[in-house]
């Protein structure tokens, strides 16, 4: 046999009565080689009120910017 050559299937001690691999002979699924994800972290309430104030307050700014752009273009 060449290192080209391909075994023929039906011969392969690898193979199963139906063409299949036999049980047992693949590894298991990714899932169950795990213990899970990590540790339980309990939900936090939510954004703390600084930043929160802080997004809403810069996102105000930026509004009022354009809109003092766009009277200052229409003068």
């Amino acid at each position: 046999m060449t290192e080209f050559s391909r075994p023929d299937p039906a011969r392969d001690p690898d193979r199963g009565v139906e063409g299949g691999v036999r049980p047992g002979e693949t590894p298991p699924g990714e899932s169950s080689t795990g213990s899970g994800a990590g540790p339980y972290r309990p939900l936090t309430r939510g954004w703390a009120k600084r930043p929160l104030v802080l997004i809403c307050l810069l996102a105000f700014l930026v509004a009022l910017f354009f809109l003092a752009y766009a009277v200052i273009l229409n003068l």
